[in-house]
């Protein structure tokens, strides 16, 4: 099997080298977000699940204690909302503030995640590229030969050059695939921060702070 795939490479010809290194790129980023948006997801539940009942029992002060240790997307919004609700406790300013603080959070959230999306496109290009160019190559090579032996040769030059479409095909399909995965769960986790947004401000006008 090894040395199948080490001549299906060989035979694809130049451009397997740039869309091997267009498989690896996306890998790298594939791998990156999905570590973050993981760690995101799951760093933002534990903290929700210790904030809610401390707003719950209206015990701001330690819920913006907790907020202001944390880097976490949920705790800089929740943080801003707790900071604006010092200052302005209204419904529509606290809103604000954390809508705010979310619009900042959303772009790390999609950072380098569009890059799959163009190396698949670009994958696929390249696979087409390079299919065309073993096709010109091809008919040259067949141009000077004996008229007998042109299909044959032809054929064979063909199935060489189609190499790189089925290759480029192959990098693209994983990596749109992986590209979705990643976009749903930055939906959920975009979705999860808007809930406790709504959770949090319902909590915040429905109770007053600790010693009020």
């Amino acid at each position: 099997m090894y040395d199948d795939v080490v001549g299906f490479f060989q035979d694809g010809g130049v451009f397997m080298v740039p869309i091997a290194f267009v498989l690896a790129f996306g890998l790298a980023i594939a791998i990156e977000r999905y570590i973050y948006l993981t760690a995101s997801k799951l760093g933002n539940r534990m903290l929700l699940s210790k904030l809610l009942p401390l707003l719950q029992k209206g015990d701001y002060q330690q819920a913006y204690n907790i907020t202001s240790k944390s880097n976490k997307a949920v705790c800089r919004m929740l943080g801003q909302g707790l900071a604006r609700y010092k200052s302005a406790p209204n419904r529509d300013d606290i809103e604000a503030a954390m809508e705010e603080s979310m619009m900042e959070a959303i772009p790390r959230l999609e950072k380098r995640t569009h890059y799959l999306a163009t190396a698949a496109n670009i994958a696929t290009l390249l696979g087409l590229l390079g299919t065309i160019w073993g096709l010109i190559q091809a008919f040259k090579a067949v141009a000077k030969v004996d008229p007998a032996l042109k299909a044959e040769i032809l054929s064979e030059s063909i199935s060489v050059a189609m190499n790189t479409t089925a290759f480029g095909l192959m990098v693209a399909i994983p990596l749109l695939i992986i590209y979705s995965i990643l976009q749903t769960k930055t939906t959920e986790i975009v979705d999860s921060l808007e809930m406790a947004t709504v959770k949090f401000v319902n909590l915040l006008v429905q109770h007053k702070p600790s010693g009020n």
